[in-house]
């Protein structure tokens, strides 16, 4: 199994819009082979040490049954269309291709 954690940072008053853009496209990424898990997340303010909230990052957790799968998510037309709408929201984004320890 293949677990991502995405960070996107969004630009400053464009949250709202980029998640309905990105629920949206999820109902598609949920049927994709191989999918597993896949979300997005806010921070929330939790008071605990070393925690970092940044109120215009969007955590996305996904998971896939293999390398494989993931990588024809990338592809995929719906994850191209995707990217075309919310490419003026995003500052930057950043990956971890995670699999277990």
């Amino acid at each position: 199994m293949i677990t991502v954690l995405a960070s996107i940072h969004v630009r400053t008053g464009r949250l709202a819009d980029f998640l309905h853009i990105f629920k949206d496209n999820m109902v598609e990424v949920r049927k994709e082979k191989g999918c597993i898990e896949y979300f997005p997340a806010i921070d929330i303010p939790a008071d605990l040490p070393s925690q970092v909230v940044d109120e215009n990052v969007v955590t996305v957790l996904e998971k896939w049954d293999t390398m494989e799968a993931l990588k024809a998510h990338l592809v995929s037309s719906h994850m191209q269309a995707y990217r075309v709408m919310v490419k003026d929201m995003i500052e930057n984004v950043q990956l971890k291709i995670l699999k277990e320890a």
